[in-house]
């Protein structure tokens, strides 16, 4: 049997950042919301249940709280970018996508998003 890329989904993850370019926003931190999608091959991982042959989304989820919490950042393009980028660090990965809420950005509305993607190979 021949599997397709397996499809790791972190939801929800809910983060406290400095987060944009008006006074308040650089001097209190604010919410955001992350959520990503990493693809990679885990037919070894599923053939050998050996954890060494799998993408550990453990180390991946505290790599991006870390950078989350003890950053600053005046763009959501740019923490976005930070995240796509942990996200899709391991070379077995073949895409990833993160999309970041901002809650409460604009009057009106629940949340303002940014969402980017990079795909490193065949899906």
């Amino acid at each position: 049997m021949t599997l397709n890329n397996a499809v790791i989904r972190i939801k929800n993850l809910r983060l406290r950042t400095f987060i944009g370019i008006k006074d308040e926003e650089i001097n209190n931190k604010q919410d955001v919301i992350i959520n990503a999608t990493i693809e990679y091959s885990a037919t070894q991982a599923a053939d050998s249940d050996d954890m060494s042959k799998a993408l550990n989304y453990r180390t991946i989820t505290k790599d991006i709280i870390t950078l989350v919490e003890n950053n600053r950042f005046s763009l959501l393009e740019k923490l976005t970018a930070d995240v796509l980028a942990i996200a899709a660090a391991h070379p077995s990965v073949q895409y990833a996508a993160v999309e970041i809420d901002k809650p409460y950005a604009l009057r009106f509305a629940d949340s303002v998003s940014l969402s980017l993607s990079v795909n490193k190979g065949t899906k």
